[in-house]
């Protein structure tokens, strides 16, 4: 038994989430212990308990503001290393509506592949005053006394802890563990549009053919789209993506015959001037999946649960990082403001696991509004959703045919910067009835530098 007059607070993981979480515990000044299953790499490479690590990941803006709030100097040590600053207002992206403008500035984000950041984020953690690392140890059980919480490991240890959060991801036991202490669980929310990945590494050739990102979205009329994206040490990850019977899979030729297939062959050409390194990874356990953990009087104290033990995203629109950096934040505020003095009991922990709830409520609206529109099921929409998907669309429309505005507008909730309230702006209503009135303005031609890797590829 583990016992002190200031009990280490308890992460269960050593994912982003909890990284993230045990940087916020020790910026309010208490010791953090994480326990994590894997054995962990001492180089920046793939894990068993990251299943996505080789698919692409992006820190939203808001993400990277919060992660270089909890963990000061990631930025500049992900360029040093070799990743990628973008302004996301430059990549090439064609969505239902058309290519996007590439001409209109929007928000920064930093490309790297997941280990890379994982590492260099747990590298920098570790080094924080009272954090320490548990690898390679499996928490089995999770007891509560009247004052404290027992966390059980499988070497038979026990930790002691007044506070316990749970980062394990979507493999979380926590609904177990809760059962079996007696604390009702509700049904967790799903939404599971079988949206399926398949990613390859390729490296440049030669000088870059290009130096922006390409996206070409799925949309319910195709089901399938692509990402390429350029990451650290001259590579680009490329990612294929679909939705039911049009999931990628890892087979080479059909990967390259499903990026044929697609309503324009940007990343098609693309991977002619690149070589592929290793297999093709494939992903498929995409579905939204929130839990209603904090709303019950009965929510123990001393107990949260962040990331994706909370809440999992379809990863398709890049969310989850974002929000466990912002989750952390809140940890950081509340164990500022409310921790107890050492052995005083257990933190009250409903509020901050509610707060922590609101944090993805709009990245929950995001992701599970778009994925119903792909789930082939009109009716699972009630009519004031498919109002309000009529609505964007029609800003969606006017943001693809360069209005600035409502560009601007879609960049600042996507990146989590702004809440959906701002698409109702009375200058956006304007907009939209002008654009109804007059017409919209003309289609964006196709970004000049696809056209000019077309032409090389002919060549």
């Amino acid at each position: 038994m583990i016992t002190s007059e200031q009990r280490p607070v308890v992460i269960i993981g050593a994912s982003l989430a909890g990284l993230f979480a045990a940087a916020a515990v020790a910026a309010a000044g208490a010791r953090a212990m994480i326990v994590e299953r894997d054995v962990l790499p001492d180089r920046p490479v793939p894990r068993k308990g990251v299943p996505q690590g080789r698919q692409p990941h992006v820190l939203l803006h808001r993400g990277l503001l919060a992660a270089e709030e909890l963990v000061p100097g990631i930025r500049e040590n992900l360029l040093s290393h070799g990743a990628v600053p973008f302004d996301t207002g430059t990549w090439a992206w064609l969505g239902e509506y058309g290519w996007s403008p590439t001409w209109i500035p929007a928000y920064e984000t930093v490309s790297a592949t997941r280990p890379l950041l994982e590492h260099l984020v747990r590298q920098r953690v570790c080094r924080l005053a009272g954090v320490a690392l548990h690898d390679g140890v499996r928490v089995t059980e999770l007891h509560r006394s009247a004052r404290h919480w027992q966390v059980v490991c499988e070497d038979a240890t026990t930790v002691e802890t007044d506070l316990v959060i749970d980062a394990s991801g979507r493999g979380s036991r926590l609904p177990q563990w809760l059962s079996e202490l007696g604390i009702p669980v509700s049904e967790p929310l799903t939404v599971d549009a079988r949206l399926g990945y398949a990613c390859r590494t390729y490296r440049v050739v030669g000088e870059p053919p290009i130096e922006i990102a390409v996206i070409i979205a799925a949309t319910p009329q195709t089901g399938r789209g692509a990402l390429a994206i350029p990451v650290e040490d001259g590579n680009w990850l490329v990612l294929a993506a679909g939705y039911g019977d049009r999931r990628p899979s890892r087979k080479a030729a059909e990967f390259d015959e499903f990026l044929a297939a697609l309503p324009d062959p940007a990343i098609a050409d693309l991977t002619q001037h690149l070589e592929p390194v290793g297999d093709i990874a494939i992903y498929r356990q995409t579905g939204n999946r929130r839990n209603r953990y904090g709303r019950s009087r009965s929510w123990p104290p001393g107990l949260v649960a962040v990331g994706d033990a909370y809440c999992a995203f379809d990863p398709v629109y890049g969310q989850g990082i974002t929000v466990a950096a912002c989750q952390a934040l809140l940890i950081r505020d509340a164990l500022q403001r409310d921790r107890p003095p050492a052995g005083n009991g257990l933190l009250s922990t409903r509020r901050l696991q509610r707060r922590i709830g609101a944090t993805t409520d709009l990245p929950w609206s995001v992701a599970t509004t778009e994925d119903l529109r792909h789930s082939g099921s009109p009716d699972t929409q009630s009519p004031i959703q498919r109002l309000v998907g009529l609505w964007t669309g029609r800003l969606a429309q006017l943001a693809a045919h360069g209005d600035r505005s409502a560009y601007l507008a879609f960049a600042r909730v996507y990146h989590l910067m702004a809440t959906p309230a701002l698409l109702y702006h009375p200058d956006l209503i304007v907009s939209v009835v002008r654009a109804a009135w007059r017409g919209l303005p003309e289609e964006n031609p196709r970004p000049r530098a696809l056209n000019a890797l077309a032409a090389n590829r002919a060549a």
